[in-house]
């Protein structure tokens, strides 16, 4: 008796020259259009993703020698439509996936096509002759070139993929199996660094206080005063480009625009205006839509007048009928709007809605264009009539994974929504006014409409990052129109803006300025509270991690501060004076010491060894639960530093702080010189206060010989 033996499931099959480069079942809804067929000189990896902001990714088979062009193709199909056995990821204590996302898969094909122009410079023209000696040079070829300890290991990990799937090929190339996977990958990799991390947002700065400032306030601007101005300006827009679209000559109309230029042409007027291909001429388009008159109405008129250059000598503003509402400072932002600028205003009021969302959730660029019209409903009232916070429910993308641990790129809703403040909501009103329902908020046809591209989903980050740098530029020039020097957003110290930097901002600005930049939007809601209480028991992914990890790094940085005061002879004093010279001692512990989620909650977790900064009340707090009087509704594990109080016993303050409070006492005197009674006493009162804080300082300071004895 024959038996038939198990066919291999991990086996690939042969594919031909119209076989689809991705199989229907992962097979993206969204982009399944943008699907490839394997003789394709393009294949765009889209078709594989079904996150709405991802890359268009694609691999052009022209980077690859020819010679080696049909096996690494075959490879590239392999890669898509296969997996990796079980036993080969449980042999290896490496994070590979079954499977890659779409991003990853353009990532490795393209360190292929790197290893195949070394193997084709070397005279090597197939993957058989490339055995593990030939892949032990290769390895310190890239070594040499000394990329990032991450790069350089996943360039590793993308070779051996090329080899594991080469063993499930239905035409193997023979590829040698790489050195790293049988004696580890050490000797491939730069050496490990204090500074070597994982990268992303714990490596990306924060942006600056005096950038950020400025750019949340015209951006919460144009979301809560001006939206309904832009909205109703570009309606009326579309509205006349309708009518002229639609025109017909009739004996009405011809008289309409007679009346309308006329006049203008005798008074050698302005004309309206508009820019095409770099010059300023007629604006045809206005002029019909407002009189209703048709092509061959407006041409007769054109030529009769020679309206493109009258409009190019005597520019004139095209203005849209809509009354102005929105104010700044109590004037009127706009005396009108204009039909040329409508389009412009409305991609800023979409990219100031970005900025509000993306600084004031903390959420993910990707998390914040997965979202859709409805995803903040209005909180309904509970059996006894209380109201909760906004709740927004979304996607999250970066740790979306199956059950086989391969990523998911439609990402999986949050297990627990985002807490969203009044700003929020009303950024997120204005996109729902701007999308159709259950649209994406960031809709790309929507937002976009000015150029036809193909794709779909939501807006691209490098889209927004541009928008967010002509953003600025808008909001300086309205902040000069307006006289307003100190609403100008200047340059980041660090570069541009770009759309990945709000996030740990964000958690700077919570960790470090507890009464600071997010004060701005305290008159909208507690922001700190709100952030606190919402992601206090969030799972991973959750904001709360970078909010200790930027809470680690001030302390650190509070602590190496006052070490480094102390061994130059100053002073401290307070009820926790002593005890802060005796966690300052501790200073160099942190020194080159990389801070991560778990090193961050073990650190906060010291009571001995942290000291908060709080620059507003003018001191430090060595805090100690059972001491604190900041906290009125119980107990909690960290300060609350916008509630000082001056009794406290967990207060120090230093030198530094001591010629602080009188330099703020003088400024109060000198605000009260210039301010009614009853006011201007309470300024000095608050100074003469300020002062005999720092008085005490004087009396009571000690320093580190002093503390020793």
């Amino acid at each position: 008796m024959t038996t038939v033996p198990d066919l291999d499931p991990y086996l690939l099959p042969l594919p031909g020259p119209l076989t689809p480069v991705v199989p229907a079942d992962r097979l993206s809804p969204i982009n399944a259009h943008l699907n490839a067929r394997y003789i394709d000189d393009v294949w765009r990896m889209a078709a594989l993703s079904a996150n709405p902001s991802t890359k268009a990714a694609t691999i052009h088979w022209r980077h690859c020698p020819e010679v080696f062009r049909q096996e690494i193709r075959l490879a590239a199909w392999n890669l898509i439509n296969g997996q990796l056995r079980p036993t080969f990821l449980k042999a290896r204590s490496t994070r590979m996936r079954p499977r890659v996302s779409a991003a990853t898969t353009t990532e490795t094909v393209n360190c292929w096509f790197h290893l195949a122009n070394w193997l084709a410079d070397r005279g090597i023209t197939a993957l058989a002759d490339c055995d593990s000696a030939v892949l032990h040079d290769y390895g310190h070829h890239l070594l040499g070139k000394q990329p990032g300890r991450m790069v350089a290991q996943d360039n590793l990990v993308a070779l051996t993929r090329l080899w594991a799937f080469d063993q499930m090929s239905a035409r193997p190339a023979g590829v040698g199996r790489p050195p790293w996977d049988e004696r580890g990958v050490d000797d491939y990799l730069p050496a490990e660094t204090a500074g070597t991390g994982s990268g992303g947002e714990n490596s990306t700065e924060p942006l600056s206080e005096a950038t950020m400032g400025p750019l949340l306030i015209w951006s919460m601007r144009l979301v809560d005063d001006f939206a309904d101005d832009i909205l109703a300006a570009w309606t009326e827009r579309q509205r006349l480009i309708g009518v002229a679209e639609n025109a017909v000559s009739t004996p009405a109309t011809r008289a309409a625009l007679e009346n309308y230029l006329d006049p203008l042409i005798a008074a050698e007027a302005p004309l309206p205006a508009t820019e095409h291909g770099g010059k300023i001429t007629f604006a045809r388009a206005y002029v019909m839509g407002i009189t209703g008159a048709s092509d061959k109405q407006v041409d007769r008129m054109r030529r009769l007048h020679d309206l493109p250059r009258a409009a190019a000598e005597r520019p004139g503003p095209c203005p849209l009928t809509i009354p102005v509402t929105g104010r700044i400072h109590g004037r009127l932002w706009r005396e009108q709007i204009d039909f040329n600028e409508a389009t412009e205003l409305k991609r800023h009021l979409g990219t100031a809605a970005f900025i509000v969302l993306s600084y004031l959730t903390g959420m993910r660029p990707g998390e914040v264009l997965g979202l859709r019209s409805g995803c903040c409903p209005d909180p309904q009232p509970d059996a006894e009539g209380k109201v909760g916070r906004h709740l927004i429910r979304g996607h999250e993308f970066k740790t979306a994974r199956d059950e086989d641990g391969n990523h998911q790129s439609a990402g999986v809703e949050r297990e627990v929504p985002w807490v969203a403040i009044a700003p929020v909501v009303n950024a997120i009103r204005v996109l729902e006014r701007m999308v159709p329902a259950r649209h994406l908020l960031f809709d790309r046809s929507a937002h976009d409409w000015r150029i036809d591209r193909p794709g779909s989903g939501s807006l691209k980050h490098s889209t927004l990052r541009t928008r967010i740098e002509d953003f600025v530029t808008w909001a300086n020039a309205e902040a000069q129109r307006h006289e307003l020097p100190h609403e100008v957003i200047p340059p980041d110290p660090h570069g541009m803006v770009g759309t990945s930097r709000f996030r740990r901002s964000l958690a700077w600005h919570i960790a470090r300025r507890p009464n600071g930049l997010v004060a701005l939007a305290i008159q909208y809601g507690h922001m700190r509270t709100a952030i606190s209480a919402g992601y206090a028991s969030r799972g991973r992914g959750g904001i709360h991690e970078l909010v200790n990890i930027e809470t680690a790094r001030a302390v650190a940085d509070t602590v190496a501060d006052l070490h480094e005061d102390l061994e130059s002879g100053g002073g401290v004093s307070g009820p926790a004076a002593r005890r802060a010279i005796k966690a300052a001692a501790q200073a160099p512990r942190f020194l080159g010491t990389t801070i991560t989620a778990t090193t961050a909650r073990r650190l906060l977790a010291n009571e001995d060894a942290v000291i908060f900064d709080n620059p507003q009340a003018l001191l430090l707090c060595h805090y100690k639960r059972d001491q604190a009087l900041c906290h009125r509704d119980g107990i909690k594990d960290t300060p609350s530093l916008d509630h000082c109080v001056p009794s406290c016993g967990n207060i120090v303050r230093t030198d530094q702080h001591a010629a602080d409070l009188r330099h703020r006492a003088e400024v109060l005197d000198r605000q009260a010189a210039h301010t009614p009674q009853p006011v201007g006493d309470r300024l000095r009162a608050n100074a003469v206060k300020l002062r005999s804080f720092a008085d005490t300082h004087d009396r009571t300071r000690i320093t580190l010989p002093e503390a020793s004895r």
